[in-house]
């Protein structure tokens, strides 16, 4: 879809949260509420929100929760994007969910936060990343 497509079908709050979605580069993940920070506006339950209804057309799986986890019913594809782009990984724990229900013991592993969270600034995909680098967001 194009973004001219996309304008005309999205409220304006879920088309700029998706563009944010499309700046972060390979390899580098945003946490929602990095990008409700970015955009100045809602909060991680309203940019969750919009990913779930039309993130599916972005790369969905550069926006995470800020725990690291992944996105639960989306494990093994959001999985797959990351050893694809090389983001950095932290090693495999219980699933519990998993384990309680099915008695598996699957392990998946969780984002290394520190070295994949993407603050905002230079470095991006597409010659729009660096703008607003101002706005990079600080971290602890």
């Amino acid at each position: 879809m194009s973004a001219e497509e996309r304008a005309e079908r999205l409220p304006d709050y879920a088309e700029r949260v998706l563009e944010v979605a499309e700046l972060i580069p390979r390899g580098r993940v945003m946490t929602y509420g990095d990008v409700a920070e970015w955009l100045g506006e809602g909060g991680p339950r309203q940019v969750g929100r919009v990913m779930a209804l039309y993130g599916g057309a972005v790369p969905w799986w550069r926006v995470v929760r800020a725990d690291g986890r992944l996105l639960p019913g989306h494990e093994q594809r959001a999985l797959a994007h990351y050893r694809e782009e090389a983001t950095p990984l932290r090693e495999a724990t219980p699933l519990r969910e998993a384990t309680s229900a099915h008695g598996t013991g699957t392990h998946l592993p969780r984002i290394d936060m520190r070295r994949a969270r993407w603050d905002g600034g230079g470095g991006g995909s597409g010659d729009d990343a660096g703008r607003d680098a101002g706005r990079a967001m600080t971290h602890n």
